[in-house]
């Protein structure tokens, strides 16, 4: 799995982070997303990963399907 967001649909809501934090971040200068791993391990790519990107409330995360390591 691949993830990719969109910072200029970010709010800067923080869920992401609160869900999972070994992903993602926000930026000290606007508070937008910050992508710390596009290609996460199988093991955070689990439910985590896919919830924040649920919880987005401006739909910023996107999955997209892949192998991944």
């Amino acid at each position: 799995m691949e993830l990719v967001v969109d910072r200029e649909r970010c709010i800067g809501a923080g869920m992401c982070v609160l869900t999972a934090p070994d992903v993602f971040d926000q930026d000290d200068e606007d508070g937008k997303v910050l992508l710390l791993d596009p290609v996460p391990p199988r093991r955070a790519a689990g439910t985590a990963v896919r919830q924040a990107a649920h919880l987005c409330p401006m739909g910023a995360i996107t999955l997209v399907p892949g192998d991944g390591p």
